[in-house]
């Protein structure tokens, strides 16, 4: 008798562990799908090649609310980075997956076939079995960064952006080999290069491949057409690179203790700079962004500054900028101007135009 009393207050105890674990789930699918629901994702601009996501080739000038991510795309998980390329966009989600839309035409989409346009989101079935944590939308091309450090491209490959050690492209995205055994933590994705950066034991490296007219590539103190494998940039061995940017035909590189590094095509002259250069200056920062003709800054203290853009009045009136002047003829930071009061949380850039989000 008192066995069967042991047996029935232990069956009992299960009962009341396995109903809270159900209670536990129940709450938690309430929440995420509470959460997804409420997340949404808007697009206007451009739209012709479908890089809006709406259905429609043809341009928005206010936001349109893209109606295939609150259908069964849903079931994917909320949507955790964007990434927008020449006229395409690659998503990830937050279990890990790829969607892709836009324009096709150079196999950028990653979808296994050349196509002109995708005019809504779809999953890039051939990544499925990875955790993709990281992406980049190049002009014509995109890069993926698995979880465990490995690296995927296709797209336009024919200045060896790709790096695969041709000049082809390809529309399913394909394993760079020469990372085989390392481990990538991101890929920056420009018009006609990319940029990697690795993490490992022996430290970080950044590497370089495809265009590298401009300098670009960041592996030559000469002029390199292109490259089509991946070369280790030059003056980085003593910075802890933390962020790599690619845009147009400029490139740049943020580091741990809050310098700036850029190459390409310079901001101040007409000149290429080949080798990256650290930008003089005596501010921390800790975000970088990155256009055709600029790029963005922002300090610790919720600061921006910018280089170069001023012709377009980048975010900003350029007579009444800010100027921190050298002497070294290197391009000159400029404290962006009507933010006063203001303490900035994040910036972004686009090929001539930028954008800023404050604190609250």
């Amino acid at each position: 008798m008192e066995e069967q009393e042991k047996a029935f207050k232990k069956q009992k105890e299960i009962n009341e562990e396995e109903q809270q674990e159900r209670e536990i789930a129940t709450e938690t699918t309430q929440q995420q799908a509470t959460e997804l629901k409420q997340q949404e994702l808007w697009s206007w601009g451009a739209g012709t090649e479908g890089q809006l996501g709406t259905g429609n080739l043809k341009d928005e000038l206010t936001p349109q609310l893209l109606i295939n991510l609150s259908n069964p795309l849903s079931s994917f998980g909320q949507i955790s980075l964007l990434s927008c390329g020449g006229a395409h966009v690659i998503a990830i989600t937050s279990g890990g997956k790829v969607l892709s839309w836009g324009r096709g035409a150079s196999g950028q989409l990653g979808l296994g076939q050349i196509m002109p346009n995708s005019l809504y989101p779809k999953l890039v079935d051939s990544l499925t079995n990875f955790n993709i944590s990281h992406v980049s939308a190049g002009w014509n091309h995109s890069g993926f960064v698995s979880d465990s450090g490995r690296l995927f491209t296709c797209g336009d490959g024919s200045f060896g952006q790709l790096g695969h050690g041709d000049y082809q492209s390809c529309s399913s995205p394909m394993e760079v080999s020469f990372f085989n055994s390392k481990h990538v933590e991101q890929i920056a994705c420009g018009m006609r290069h990319s940029l990697v950066l690795l993490k490992g034991n022996l430290g970080d490296k950044v590497y370089g491949f495809g265009s590298g007219k401009r300098g670009q590539l960041g592996v030559s103190e000469d002029k390199i057409k292109s490259v089509s494998f991946p070369k280790t940039c030059s003056g980085l061995e003593h910075a802890e690179v933390v962020a790599i940017l690619a845009n147009g035909d400029q490139s740049a590189a943020l580091s741990g203790s809050g310098r700036l590094y850029t190459w390409g095509r310079s901001f101040s002259s007409s000149s290429n700079v080949c080798i990256p250069q650290s930008v003089c200056s005596s501010l921390s920062f800790e975000q970088a962004a990155l256009g055709w003709n600029h790029a963005l800054v922002l300090t610790s203290e919720g600061e921006v500054f910018m280089l170069g853009g001023s012709h377009h009045g980048v975010l900003s009136e350029p007579q009444k900028m800010t100027h921190l002047h050298n002497s070294s003829g290197e391009p000159t930071l400029s404290k962006v101007t009507g933010l006063d009061g203001k303490k900035v949380a994040q910036i972004a850039a686009g090929a001539e135009h930028s954008a800023i989000l404050t604190g609250r």
